[in-house]
């Protein structure tokens, strides 16, 4: 089975291509995970992140907002001693921040898959890439997307990180078109 290139470099990879990336979530709780880790990764390879993503689940509570929103001073110094995680204050520091600004919405918005998902008018889309090169680092719904999380008080939500998001819970589908999840992701084939 054809797949797309990136996910051949290593068996985690392949393991998410095929199973997780582009697939649509709705799921608040995965919906948060998957925006903290794409955080997490800014200046890393994806591989690395999902290395630890395991550690990163035992580290988090199960990216459970609730609890991370109240994590103190000691809890911040616990995980930035945690080898299972990418151990960066500034990361560590955003995820809690991002916690409580991910509960925030979930109040105001009525949940947060109804608030991220407005982006994209609640439905993927559908591009059609014949090659890895073509594939954008962001677009005009990521950028319009960083910029109201940042606004909500959000870090490390850049445009490209917005974007990575995006292809990571099926808002986009950026499967090359001869790869095999390609035509299983797009409703309209």
């Amino acid at each position: 089975m054809k797949k797309c290139e990136w996910a051949l470099s290593s068996e985690s990879e392949e393991k998410y291509h095929d199973e997780e990336w582009g697939v649509p979530v709705h799921d608040g709780r995965l919906l948060f995970e998957f925006l903290i880790l794409e955080g997490a990764q800014a200046g890393l390879s994806w591989s690395t992140i999902l290395n630890k993503r395991d550690g990163y689940r035992k580290a988090f509570d199960g990216f459970d907002a609730n609890k991370i929103a109240l994590y103190d001073q000691d809890k911040i110094q616990q995980l930035l001693n945690n080898p299972g995680i990418i151990r960066n204050k500034l990361k560590v520091n955003a995820t809690i921040a991002n916690a409580q600004a991910f509960l925030e919405i979930q109040k105001q918005e009525g949940g947060f898959d109804r608030y991220i998902w407005q982006f994209v008018q609640g439905k993927s889309i559908q591009n059609h890439w014949k090659n890895l090169k073509k594939v954008p680092v962001s677009s005009p719904e990521s950028e319009q997307m960083s910029k109201s999380l940042k606004q909500k008080g959000f870090k490390f939500v850049g445009p490209t990180i917005c974007y990575a998001y995006m292809q990571a819970v099926g808002m986009v589908n950026d499967h090359t078109v001869d790869c095999f999840r390609y035509k299983q992701l797009n409703p309209f084939l």
